[in-house]
């Protein structure tokens, strides 16, 4: 089945279009976002673009169409729904994440919402709890657009370099070039993960918290942000990585 569905994504691009926007649709659908592998999902479909069987900019547009419709649609069942809503249990056991949101929304709407985007827990939730506390459309639609705009280049990244790396032609592949491209991108995750981990070690308590802690963050955030940092800027003196960025560059640029 899965196979079967990869080749009808393959073979005509109308179906392939649609299966991004479903994808960004329900990655924003409120709660819906909550259950679906959307990450994975946009990963994989990011290497269809990197392979060159989607066109990086129509699926881009896709994207940005179901982003937005999944966020109003969300926005506007927490404006109509709110009283029920607020009375859920599910709801009121986090009633104090929601006073909190309430008063970011408020307060720094552009920030939450604009973060909010890029948080998978909080991607499906913002939007509507913004419906829920009546946000105004107009604290709402500028960060909910920037958002939706740059969300889909970014979650399609990753597949987008995995694509463009499978069409790296074998006989070229000297070294084990794509297994240090795979090490690079670990690495700089790492780095750029450690490094939100401890901007956010202060809010953030879960059963990493007492291994990672703000004493370990301090030195191992910036060691991770050096090392990945490092692997990257050695990665392109590699010889095959002209003909990487050549093909990269035929993807956003034809």
């Amino acid at each position: 089945m899965e196979a079967w569905v990869q080749h009808l994504f393959t073979q005509s691009l109308e179906w392939a279009l649609f299966a991004v926007a479903l994808v960004t649709f329900l990655e924003s659908l409120a709660l819906v976002g909550l259950l679906l592998p959307g990450t994975v999902m946009m990963a994989s479909l990011g290497a269809l673009v990197g392979s060159g069987q989607i066109g990086l900019y129509p699926a881009w547009a896709a994207g940005f169409a179901g982003c937005l419709l999944g966020d109003w649609l969300s926005y506007g069942i927490g404006w109509k729904f709110q009283g029920p809503l607020h009375r859920w249990k599910y709801l009121k056991k986090h009633q104090k994440l929601l006073d909190k949101t309430e008063h970011a929304l408020y307060e720094h709407s552009m920030f939450t919402i604009l973060v909010g985007r890029f948080v998978g827990p909080t991607r499906p939730l913002i939007p509507l709890l913004a419906g829920m506390l009546e946000l105004p459309v107009r604290k709402f639609i500028a960060p909910n657009l920037i958002g939706c705009l740059l969300w889909p280049p970014i979650y399609l990244m990753p597949g987008i370099l995995a694509g463009v790396a499978i069409d790296v032609p074998k006989a070229d592949q000297g070294g084990g070039f794509k297994w240090l491209l795979l090490g690079t991108a670990v690495l700089v995750w790492l780095g750029a993960w450690l490094c939100w981990r401890w901007w956010r070690s202060a809010k953030t308590q879960d059963w990493l918290s007492p291994k990672l802690t703000v004493a370990r963050l301090r030195w191992l955030a910036p060691l991770g942000l050096i090392i990945g940092g490092g692997a990257f800027v050695a990665l392109q003196f590699h010889p095959m990585m002209p003909l990487f960025r050549h093909l990269l560059w035929r993807v956003f640029f034809g």
